[in-house]
């Protein structure tokens, strides 16, 4: 017996026509997936544990140097990066969910997980950009005798894990404390945050002073 399908077979010009749709469909998605942005929404990942611990190893120990003279002026900030967009606002939207900018690059909507306390936030207002390793840290221990380029290349450096969209007054109580006085309040993220401190104060050339590389080869003895 046959089929009702096979007493109403499609016409060739109706198949040709479905597989001419698909292939027009799949080159069009294929054309959108090429041209996407890849998203990030995080930092360059930091070295891993062994790395940082032999990073942490090669860095001089000194006291820190004195606060005189510093002033985040000294660090110019944010720089554009292209267009209308700077530093923050790249920052912004590599780390953000949804971000939405208008004509000046400013995030207008978009949701931002705040990896130091586990917060999410709907309004930019609310997310300050952290620098990992402070300015006035990077002051004390070295950056008092760079170049002005130099220090403005630090302030804005996307290429090092030293920028990370946090919750604005979790960022303040971090203020510019070293590892030996304050880490992330979700404990689940220290091993990271100390991998990117050392890294970042590895690629510059800081020092470290004595409690903060203690505090440190504690927290990256469990990564």
């Amino acid at each position: 017996m046959f089929s009702r399908y096979a007493r109403h077979p499609r016409s060739s010009a109706t198949v040709r026509r479905g597989t001419a749709l698909a292939a027009t469909a799949a080159l069009a998605l294929t054309g959108l997936l090429a041209t996407a942005p890849a998203a990030q929404a995080a930092p360059p990942t930091p070295v891993d544990g062994a790395t940082a611990r032999s990073y942490l190893a090669e860095l001089t120990v000194r006291t820190d140097g004195s606060s005189s003279g510093y002033s985040r002026d000294k660090f110019p900030h944010w720089s554009t990066q292209s267009g209308t967009c700077n530093t923050r606002e790249v920052v912004l939207k590599r780390d953000g969910v949804g971000v939405v900018q208008n004509s000046s690059c400013a995030a207008v909507s978009g949701s931002w997980y705040s990896e130091f306390d586990g917060a999410t936030w709907t309004a930019a207002s609310d997310v300050d950009i952290d620098h990992v390793v402070p300015l006035a840290e990077a002051w004390r221990s070295g950056a008092n005798s760079w170049t002005t380029a130099k220090r403005q290349t630090f302030a804005n450096d996307l290429a090092q894990p030293q920028l990370i969209a946090v919750t604005d007054n979790v960022n303040q109580a971090k203020g510019d404390k070293d590892p030996a006085k304050w880490l992330p309040p979700r404990t689940s993220y220290i091993c990271t945050y100390v991998r990117m401190w050392v890294q970042v104060k590895h690629a510059y050339g800081l020092s470290v002073d004595t409690a903060e590389k203690s505090a440190l080869q504690s927290a990256l003895a469990g990564c």
